[in-house]
């Protein structure tokens, strides 16, 4: 029913919750920065199967908060599918 993360970001995974009828997954990189990438039932293009990402800074809060401020986007980024997603961890994690 839900997507489950690709291998190729799995170990900076932080975690993955069920919300909205939907899912969440959080990731966590070596350099502060992460992502937090949902589709569910309000996220854009969640109901027609599509993601939405958001950058989250670490040296802000430890949990991670949502940052406008990066070269990836100075909003959320909606409407993704999988692979999209997966170049834009990419991106993140190189920042």
């Amino acid at each position: 029913m839900y997507d489950k993360p690709i291998e190729q970001h799995r170990e900076f995974l932080l975690n993955t919750d069920y919300i909205n009828n939907g899912v969440q997954h959080r990731y966590k990189f070596n350099n502060d920065y992460g992502a937090s990438v949902v589709k569910h039932d309000f996220s854009y293009g969640g109901k027609n199967g599509l993601w939405e990402l958001a950058v989250l800074d670490f040296t802000v809060d430890k949990s991670g908060e949502i940052t406008y401020h990066t070269p990836i986007t100075q909003d959320v980024i909606g409407h993704l599918a999988w692979n999209n997603v997966e170049s834009i961890l990419q991106e993140i994690k190189e920042l």
